[in-house]
């Protein structure tokens, strides 16, 4: 690979000053001592006044262990919490930080006791090890010191280095830095909560995922030979995936293609192979650097609350992980001998090849910490019949390898060392989930409509290619939902408009003809693109985000309605404006598509032969402009999840406050029929595609409203359909409007009684 120019000086300067620290590292001496003398290093070779390294203690606070420049009584004396001052940030957000003038930073935080007044400028990263921070280094200077993008890679990459002489146990004892609720494991039944990823029902033995491939040698000798060794494990690791994946149970289908297509999205477009290259020529080995591009993207994407997005980060794990493996010649794990007939498989998370590493015929269930229905281990668990319950709450620190496990994802939870009532239940529910099973595939063919002749559109929602083999499996009728931010989250580059093109053609090839409605780019806030930086503001869900960043930079918003005219010309094209306030972003995001129509027309291209232009109501003051909007929209769909936390004033990823307010309250419902009424009034379709949508109690309150267009995540078009298919709407219709004025928080208890009186499947 040919560096840019000024790029070779970088690279010399950072692989010498690799070199120095491995000498250091490898040496003899206490580990005190080692560290002392990498300071130093640093400090000289990148010109700095001060180099300090600070060291996670248990507590999530940072020590001061070594430093060149301040005073050398802070040592051992310094500390600092995760989020106190600059060096803080650093360790809270996992990104670095490159200041000219620090003490102008509103978070900076004075220490007497260092000396550091008379430094202004810094520059600092964090130690990065398995995705978690385990220190921080900071250069100071007195000038107000402008310190360039390759100074801060240099820094990161002896950063990499440095994470393992830290993680030795020779600083501090190892158990600081593994993450742990205090608990301890015991012999007792125990239960723990979760939610459902597929359902399913399986009894067996507790088999512990942990992969850990250690990585012994970090710094390169040849740096060209390293890249060869990269290029061959990257063919290698293709070349087994493909193999892989044809001799699975999946073959039969066409799912593991578009897997195997995702993971090439990643690995290849997004410049993934380039990346670790990049960090080759930095001077790591090719194994080290494969880890080095790991940790930047789980930092990055790790920050993003939207669970959907989140998952994609274990696709990238997975891929590291099978990578790191062909460089280091290591045996996948999990086809070892020795698996039990009967493995339930316990995780924090994994991607889906890990899975597949696995014997599927003795998998007899899945339990993540971690997860979400859109994760593609959970794809590929439901294609091979494996119960799986995901957010199971620390359950590595409960369960010991070889303890007997019962897995009700159907409900949730997973019972650990179950006792005799439970193992006798459980064989009730699993004759009952047979039963239900049996039912959803018999309602895959028959239309969604009420037990009153009412037909309901059932819709996915949907971000990748993968989703959309969905469609076909669960008979949906479209993609109420289609996140196209999910491709530029997935890139290290902003996407052009031939390449927004090309995909937005193929995702309209695969539907075939069914409706796909585009949501316009819903970035900013916790959803930054990768060359953007942090995101600014308290609460981000409420800050620069959606459509307000796409009519702050309008050649992003236009040059994505331009790939998706010129995708969709001769069909029908569906495009959907997120976090809508006011009627006037409205008006000046549809100018821009009017501009970009007529770019077209005059250029002689062929345009959709229908175009409709849509809102997500998500944001509560667009409600109080409905006469003006529903003139001026072709439909509406209802963001419930954004909804219901600006209703309540609710940060949904605060867990105390995960269940403090229900969205079956009389607010919401009462808030939700003025927007339905209003809509059937001016003939506008509305539709909801929240997560509300994909629960059968709450969807059936939603059909209760008024709604007869839901869009939901593909695993819950089953359940619902069920619900639909039992329900008489009419006479929950003349009970939910007895419920709008209804001082209750919840009118929860009083639609599952409604339902278990009529028979309604919930």
């Amino acid at each position: 690979m040919e560096p840019t120019p000024g790029y070779g000086p970088m690279i010399s300067a950072s692989r010498r000053l690799l070199a120095r620290v491995r000498d250091v590292m490898a040496g003899s001496g206490a580990a005190q001592s080692r560290l002392d003398r990498i300071a130093e290093i640093i400090a000289a070779d990148m010109v700095a006044e001060v180099c300090s390294i600070y060291v996670r203690r248990a507590g999530e606070v940072l020590e001061l262990f070594a430093t060149q420049g301040l005073n050398p009584s802070a040592v051992h004396n310094t500390r600092l919490r995760f989020g106190e001052g600059i060096v803080g940030d650093i360790a809270a957000s996992g990104r670095p930080f490159a200041l000219g003038d620090a003490q102008a930073h509103p978070n900076f935080a004075y220490r007497p006791e260092t000396g550091e007044d008379i430094f202004h400028s810094m520059m600092g990263v964090p130690v990065l090890r398995g995705g978690r921070v385990v220190g921080v280094i900071a250069v100071q200077n007195r000038t107000q010191r402008q310190y360039s993008e390759e100074e801060v890679e240099t820094l990161q990459t002896v950063a990499m280095v440095l994470a393992e002489l830290i993680a030795g146990g020779d600083l501090i004892p190892s158990s600081e830095l593994t993450t742990t609720t205090g608990q301890t494991i015991t012999s007792r039944p125990q239960r723990i909560e979760g939610i459902m990823l597929n359902g399913g029902m399986g009894l067996g033995t507790a088999v512990l995922h942990m992969p850990h491939l250690p990585i012994e040698k970090f710094v390169a000798d040849d740096p060209e030979a390293e890249l060869q060794r990269l290029r061959g494990a990257f063919k290698e690791m293709h070349g087994a995936l493909d193999e892989m994946l044809s001799e699975d149970a999946l073959a039969a289908g066409g799912e593991h293609r578009d897997i195997l297509e995702t993971y090439k999205l990643i690995a290849e477009d997004a410049g993934w192979l380039a990346r670790i290259e990049e960090a080759i020529d930095t001077g790591l080995t090719a194994e080290a650097a494969v880890q080095k591009v790991r940790n930047d993207i789980r930092v990055r994407m790790g920050q993003i609350s939207d669970p959907y997005l989140r998952e994609r980060v274990h696709d990238l794990d997975d891929l590291a992980h099978r990578l790191t493996a062909h460089l280091l010649g290591e045996a996948l794990g999990g086809t070892a001998e020795g698996l039990p007939e009967d493995a339930i498989l316990i995780a924090r998370n994994m991607g889906p090849g890990q899975l597949l590493d696995y014997d599927a015929s003795r998998l007899k269930g899945l339990v993540l910490e971690e997860g979400s229905p859109t994760s593609h281990v959970a794809i590929i668990a439901r294609a091979l019949n494996i119960p799986v319950v995901g957010h199971a709450r620390d359950i590595l620190t409960q369960i010991d390898e070889g303890d007997q496990i019962v897995v009700d994802a159907d409900h949730g939870q997973v019972f650990l060392r179950p006792g005799e009532d439970v193992l006798a239940a459980f064989e009730e529910s699993k004759v009952a989930f047979e039963e239900r099973r049996l039912r959803y595939q018999e309602l895959r063919v028959q239309p969604a409509e009420s037990v009153d002749g009412i037909p309901i559109k059932l819709d996915i929602n949907a971000g990748l290619m993968i989703d959309l083999t969905h469609i076909d499996e669960s008979n949906a009728e479209g993609v109420g939902l289609f996140r196209t931010e999910i491709q530029f989250m997935a890139r290290s580059k902003l996407l052009g408009v031939d390449e927004q093109t090309t995909f937005y053609t193929q995702v309209l090839d695969q539907v075939d003809g069914k409706p796909v409605v585009f949501r316009t780019l819903d970035i900013g806030g916790d959803k930054m693109l990768p060359h953007w930086g942090r995101a600014d503001g308290e609460n981000p869900a409420m800050g620069w985000r959606a459509i307000r960043v796409s009519l702050d930079r309008p050649a992003l918003l236009r040059q994505q309605l331009r790939a998706l005219l010129r995708a969709a010309a001769g069909r029908e094209l569906r495009v959907m404006f997120p976090m809508i306030a006011e009627v006037a972003e409205l008006e000046a995001a549809r100018l821009l598509l009017d501009r970009e129509t007529e770019r077209e027309r005059q250029r002689g291209r062929p345009l959709p032969k229908k175009i409709l232009v849509g809102v997500m109501l998500e944001v509560p003051s667009l409600a109080f402009q409905l006469p003006a909007l529903l003139e001026r929209v072709d439909f509406i769909s209802v963001g419930s999840n954004d909804l219901g936390q600006f209703l309540f004033a609710q940060d949904r990823g605060d867990p105390r406050l995960v269940n403090r307010y229900d969205m079956l309250s009389p607010i919401v419902l009462r808030f939700l029929r003025d927007v339905v009424v209003a809509c059937d009034a001016h003939g506008v379709p509305v539709s909801l595609c929240g997560e509300m949508a994909s629960r059968p109690i709450e969807a059936m309150a939603l059909l209760g409203l008024g709604f007869r267009h839901l869009s939901m995540s593909p695993a819950a078009i089953g359940p619902v359909k069920a619900m639909v298919c039992s329900l008489a709407i009419g006479p929950l219709e003349e009970l939910i409007s007895t419920l709008y004025g209804v001082a209750e928080s919840s009118t929860r208890e009083t639609l599952r009684a409604f339902a278990m009186e009529r028979n309604v499947v919930i």
